[in-house]
């Protein structure tokens, strides 16, 4: 990947590569789950940290995949059944196809279960070898012939395995390569010798065992699992004008009759309602929108919730635990932070509002702000009900307005305001007449 990341950590429609893997294997119900970690070890442990039961396995050298599964023979020892190997930069794997998998190999009783499929380039793959139908062994690309290049039938990487014999066969595997590698495939050759059962699973559809081994084949995947994302949410109803341009993230949900114009995109585990509008240029990231909400265009949203009806933007910033009530309007650059905007409140130009309270049906005038920051710590703003503020103004936190407040244009409010009352906070407007022109007089 030429990256300092773990490739399996890379992102793919907001999950890395080994969360897709994982959530495949979750729908088998499987006993237990356990990940062979090497390189950058503990930064994929602190990515699957919310996995609880997910144990880790450390590989200190990377010798093979077969090296990889002897060094899980510790937690495995005692255990009777079927082992399901997967690969963790194998992300568009389906549960139904593993399930396949081990049914097939559970009723053939088999040692060996090999995930295959017939791709048009298969270079770089193990190529299945089959002799009277039946697989005979895997051949790695570096030591086929010629004629056994040409098979179009590959193996996946994924396995199905009796774990009654595994580990001890697994030893027998003779070292190959220049590093002295253990690869797995060489369990078929033995299993074959010893008259075990051997069985294949063939998978009719190859992307959905592409494996991603480069920045480009990792975008290739991006496009595709886009795709399937928005057919989804087309088929339920969500009208997007231009799929090419619209990102959207698996686990983000959307209403019907919501219209999502080009160059939106949707992170995280942001959740739109039914009937809403978001246009160009938006980025919404786990955020909560309700029904009805207009989204104009550019806008950023983190973290944040929306009621119904709400209007926001157009360029307005949503900032992490920004709550905005029904009804209520954010406008033209306005940035709103850790802040709750009541029921039909406006705010709608030039406006920055941090660490505050408002209430409902309050008008904030163009260029208002609150200074929430002393340069150590963050203080409150509260605005009570059917507050007017005028435009301008200052509000040096912490500070309180009361219900029915009136906030003349160009305040700096650094005091309470009681409720019904008006604030006046600027200096008086000094006239001296003739200071211009005698000004330009004396530049000449």
């Amino acid at each position: 990947m030429r990256s300092s990341r773990p490739k399996v950590l890379h992102k793919l429609g907001g999950l890395t590569l080994l969360e897709h893997v994982l959530r495949s294997a979750d729908l088998l119900t499987p006993l237990t789950v356990s990940v062979v970690v090497g390189h950058r070890a503990e930064q994929v442990k602190a990515t699957l940290s919310a996995r609880s039961t997910v144990a880790f396995v450390f590989q200190l050298e990377q010798l093979g995949t077969g090296h990889a599964l002897l060094q899980a023979e510790a937690l495995l020892r005692g255990h009777r059944g079927t082992l399901v190997v997967l690969s963790g930069d194998v992300p568009l794997v389906k549960a139904e196809t593993l399930q396949r998998l081990v049914t097939r190999h559970e009723k053939c009783k088999a040692a060996i279960s090999v995930l295959t499929a017939t791709v048009s380039r298969p270079y770089g793959y193990g190529r299945i070898i089959r002799q009277n139908g039946n697989l005979s062994r895997v051949v790695e690309e570096r030591d086929a012939t010629e004629q056994q290049r040409k098979i179009k039938e590959i193996n996946c990487g994924i396995y199905a395995l009796d774990l009654a014999p595994l580990f001890k066969t697994l030893r027998e595997i003779p070292a190959g390569g220049p590093n002295g590698e253990i690869y797995l495939p060489g369990l078929v050759s033995i299993y074959r010798r010893r008259h075990l059962p051997v069985e294949t699973t063939h998978v009719e559809c190859s992307d959905n065992i592409m494996g991603i081994n480069s920045q480009t084949e990792l975008a290739e995947v991006k496009r595709m699992v886009r795709q399937t994302k928005n057919e989804e949410l087309m088929a339920a109803g969500v009208t997007i004008e231009d799929p090419a341009t619209t990102y959207i993230d698996v686990d983000v949900s959307v209403g019907a009759d919501t219209v999502i114009h080009p160059g939106v995109v949707l992170e995280g585990q942001t959740k739109i309602g039914a009937r809403c509008e978001v246009q160009t240029g938006v980025r919404i990231v786990d955020s909560c929108i309700s029904d009805d909400v207009l989204i104009n265009n550019h806008c950023v949203i983190q973290s944040a919730t929306i009621e119904q009806g709400a209007r926001i933007g157009p360029f307005a910033h949503l900032r992490p635990e920004s709550r905005i009530g029904e009804a209520a309007r954010v406008g033209n650059f306005v940035e709103i932070k850790k802040s709750s905007l009541g029921m039909g409140s406006k705010v709608n130009h030039l406006t920055y509002l941090g660490d505050s309270t408002i209430g409902k049906d309050v008008n904030i005038g163009a260029g208002t702000i609150t200074c929430n920051y002393d340069g150590s710590e963050k203080h409150p703003t509260a605005i009570g009900d059917r507050v007017f503020i005028g435009s301008g103004t200052e509000l040096i936190a912490p500070v309180t307005l009361g219900d029915d407040a009136y906030i003349a244009a160009g305040s700096c409010i650094s005091g309470d305001v009681p409720s019904g009352s008006l604030a006046v906070a600027r200096g008086r407007q000094v006239n001296k007449e003739g200071w211009a022109i005698q000004r330009k007089g004396k530049r000449g």
